[in-house]
């Protein structure tokens, strides 16, 4: 379902469900045809967690990089790795903001690798 909003999807990691929402850019609905994508995420420089995509999303029409705020979903180009913030990175090029996720704490309580799907809501 998409509203003027975005796109509301869920991240479900064991039996916890997370809200969320995909902005209406190019990545992100190239990201929302893929799903839902059950992926595998480990902690990255303990500010993100990361899982490599199966497919690569589009930055035709994205901005050539993003600062992401805490609980933002971005998009890392050069590696091709879902992104989920829960801590500051600064601005990076290769990052697209896809959407934001509700459970900040959630997200970084998780340890070593853990499993997380995502669907539209």
């Amino acid at each position: 379902m998409r509203t003027s909003d975005g796109t509301p999807i869920t991240l479900t990691i064991g039996d916890r469900v997370i809200g969320g929402t995909l902005h209406e850019n190019p990545a992100a609905s190239a990201l929302a045809q893929q799903l839902p994508l059950t992926l595998t995420f480990e902690d990255f420089n303990a500010v993100e967690k990361i899982a490599t995509l199966p497919s690569p999303l589009p930055m035709t029409g994205m901005p050539a990089g993003a600062d992401p705020e805490i609980g933002d979903i971005g998009f890392w180009a050069p590696g091709g790795d879902l992104v989920l913030y829960y801590g500051e990175v600064g601005y990076w090029n290769g990052i697209a903001r896809l959407g934001t996720f509700d459970d900040v704490a959630a997200i970084q309580a998780q340890t070593g690798t853990f499993t997380v799907t995502i669907a539209i809501d």
